[in-house]
């Protein structure tokens, strides 16, 4: 399978990445797919009802179930915020994917994600939004083979993305 057959997109919860997906995936003429989306599908659970009966560590272990039953081809494929904290999921999608990690400063994710109690995030009990993003980073850093900073709109961040692949 070619490298750059898959499009990942990675990042922090509220850095876009399933509205990037659809507009990437539209503009390059590929399937889309969000991870939090077959997660739910699987459990029959929203994401915050998986983290409250069940727990983080069962929360990430289907999510790192589900991302490597993903089986798909020329797609661009929105995962959830927590799944650079997988490696074996990382991995599956390294072998078949493009990473491209969307960048966004933690005082935007701030004034975005107003809901982290509700809102399907995985988190450890009492951690602040500030100390996932300081846990996260270094991974998404790790893991992507693009980062693209998100200090512009959507748009703009598609055609970045879009060209960097076009010509990569």
């Amino acid at each position: 399978m070619n490298k750059r057959e898959n499009i990942v997109l990675i990042g922090m919860p509220g850095s876009g990445k399933s509205t990037v997906g659809v507009l990437l995936a539209k503009a390059l003429g590929m399937a889309f797919v969000d991870t939090d989306l077959e997660l739910m599908q699987r459990t029959g659970k929203k994401l915050q009802e998986i983290l409250d009966q069940d727990g983080l560590s069962s929360f990430l272990a289907w999510e790192s179930d589900t991302v490597c039953g993903i089986n798909v081809r020329q797609a661009v494929i929105a995962t959830g915020g927590s799944v650079v904290l997988e490696p074996e999921a990382m991995a599956y999608l390294h072998e078949t994917s493009c990473i491209v990690f969307l960048d966004v400063p933690l005082e935007e994710l701030q004034r975005r994600i107003t809901n982290i109690r509700s809102r399907g995030i995985a988190f450890a009990p009492g951690q602040s939004l500030g100390e996932i993003w300081k846990e996260r980073m270094p991974l998404y850093r790790k893991y992507a083979d693009i980062t693209i900073p998100m200090e512009v709109n959507v748009e703009d961040t598609v055609e970045a993305v879009w060209q960097i692949i076009k010509n990569g």
